[in-house]
């Protein structure tokens, strides 16, 4: 029994490192197939070579049975694409090592050196963070692409009235722009020369990037594609209307922060106040949790928390 925390904690800390030196050296490299799929975005058959091929791999991917199991649930493709959008270079599987093994590692952690109760909120904390923080990372690429859209189609535009073609704009615009815009159109200029349709690269980038602003372009060029039309025109057209719903956008994030910091206070001051309070006197907090009043009242805090927090979110999202 004395051995088990420790060997608990190795298991999870080793879980975690495990998916963090995977990301920084660009994720399993595969097969030529399963790296050729990635860009081409079509089904590819892997072939196999019998029980020995399989064994091999798996000595080299101690996770593949892992990564073979989570394959096969539904989720697998939102988790991927949120991988995508993030610009993680990570399998599912992998993703949920890093997620586990930082459960178990802070989880184990907390509870040897508090209390059990501590250690639940610290597997629960280490579980859910790798979540945030992806979405805090989309989040942000996101911003930063819907910040350079407006610029970028405007260079498409210039591009297009000095004669090139609409594939060279992308490269060019791959080549002169930062990153995320320079790396995701470098991708779409990929996947054209492995042989897809501009429509389709295009719409495998409004799939990475969720943005309205770039589906409305897509669309746009789509159209012009299939009806004719100056393009550049177009595209002009496009950049002022975007660059004017941003200027609104800014001006509306501007009127309703107050709102929003106000709903971000109401839902999560109270969790915080609980856990400082857990951490300075725990048997101050253990009627909360462990009598039935206690029970009851944070079931009901719970949920006027998260009504509150939802109504304001309502009130403060104003669709432009």
């Amino acid at each position: 029994m004395e051995y088990a925390l420790p060997a608990g904690m190795f298991a999870g800390v080793l879980f975690f490192f495990w998916g963090i030196s995977t990301m920084l050296s660009g994720g399993g490299a595969g097969s030529v197939e399963e790296r050729m799929a990635r860009y081409a975005g079509g089904k590819t058959e892997v072939k196999s070579g019998g029980r020995r091929e399989t064994r091999q791999r798996n000595l080299v991917d101690p996770f593949a049975t892992l990564s073979s199991d989570v394959q096969d649930k539904r989720f697998r493709i939102r988790v991927q694409r949120d991988l995508a959008r993030a610009n993680l270079k990570l399998r599912v599987s992998e993703y949920y090592a890093i997620r586990i093994g930082l459960a178990v590692g802070l989880g184990l952690l907390l509870g040897v050196l508090r209390d059990p109760l501590s250690g639940v909120v610290g597997a629960i904390l280490g579980y859910f963070v790798p979540r945030l923080w992806v979405g805090r990372r989309i989040g942000g690429r996101l911003s930063a692409f819907n910040k350079q859209l407006a610029d970028t189609i405007t260079l498409l535009s210039n591009s297009l009235r000095a004669g090139s073609s609409f594939l060279q704009s992308i490269e060019l615009v791959s080549r002169e722009t930062p990153d995320p815009m320079g790396e995701e159109m470098g991708r779409v200029v990929r996947e054209v020369n492995l042989g897809l349709g501009m429509e389709e690269a295009l719409s495998n980038l409004v799939r990475r990037i969720r943005s309205d602003d770039l589906d409305l372009m897509v669309t746009a060029i789509g159209v012009q594609q299939q009806v004719g039309g100056n393009l550049a025109e177009i595209l002009d057209t496009i950049a002022f209307t975007i660059r004017e719903r941003v200027r609104i956008k800014g001006e509306i994030n501007t009127l309703t922060a107050q709102g929003r910091y106000s709903g971000y206070l109401v839902a999560f001051l109270p969790i915080g106040i609980m856990i400082t309070l857990n951490f300075i006197n725990p048997e101050f907090m253990q009627p909360l949790f462990t009598q039935l009043l206690g029970q009851i009242l944070l079931g009901v805090g719970a949920v006027m928390m998260v009504i509150g927090f939802i109504a304001i979110q309502k009130i403060t999202n104003i669709k432009v």
